[in-house]
């Protein structure tokens, strides 16, 4: 029986998707919370980590009644757009975003919260705007913990099983990503199948671990305890 790949190209364009809206809202609204106070910030940040916690089922259950037909956005969409997000690829993106998003928002946020605030206050003192301020100082001093955050963004992204299922289900080629291959060819008894891509999700998410490990050691060994570059 012929191996097939598609899985493994569907996952990977899902969480290269995934990522890239994660990265585009985790940064902003991770610096607002990180720099900001306001009445109710715990409430805030406690629904935006809550995807972290909840089983992905559950936040598969609440993703389709909102991007369903009758649902607020899915009914929105449809009306405005035409467009229909449920057993489609968008609806694999959205799952994946969605529950990866909190540990991109974590990461970078507490890489930003690491930042000295005196260095970002010498710069406006010199004269630089805040737009300037946060891509030449703040991103440049948190990259580390970006970059962590969107590493491991992408592994959960394409490990995402529970949500993707409940929202986009288990289309050959059009939805179903590694984890869903694997559990519908244990199913049907496609040992070989499940395996091949078993090998390679476990494989690719070891990487993922001695790498960040490996690079966060290069990174805290970088500097001798007097401050002179090892």
């Amino acid at each position: 029986m012929d191996f097939n790949f598609s899985p493994i190209i569907l996952s990977v364009k899902v969480a290269v998707a995934a990522v890239v809206i994660v990265v585009c809202f985790a940064i902003p609204i991770a610096t607002l919370m990180a720099k900001r106070q306001f009445t109710g910030k715990a409430v805030v940040e406690s629904l935006l980590t809550l995807p972290l916690v909840l089983p992905p089922s559950v936040v598969g259950f609440v993703l389709l009644y909102t991007f369903g037909k009758n649902g607020p956005v899915g009914k929105l969409l449809g009306e405005l757009f035409g467009v229909t997000v449920v057993f489609t690829i968008w609806g694999a993106i959205i799952a994946a975003a969605v529950v990866s998003f909190p540990m991109m928002y974590q990461s970078v946020k507490a890489a930003i919260e690491s930042v000295d605030p005196q260095l970002e206050k010498a710069a406006r003192t010199l004269g630089a705007g805040e737009l300037r301020i946060f891509f030449t100082v703040t991103i440049p001093l948190a990259w580390n913990g970006c970059v962590a955050g969107f590493v491991l963004a992408f592994a959960r992204s394409l490990g995402e099983f529970g949500a993707t299922l409940m929202l986009a289900g288990n289309i050959p080629g059009k939805t179903s990503t590694m984890p869903l291959a694997i559990y519908f060819a244990s199913e049907a008894g496609d040992a070989r199948q499940a395996w091949i891509l078993v090998s390679i999700m476990v494989l690719f998410s070891f990487l993922v671990i001695f790498g960040l490990n490996h690079w966060g050691k290069g990174k805290g060994n970088s500097t001798k305890p007097d401050g002179r570059i090892a």
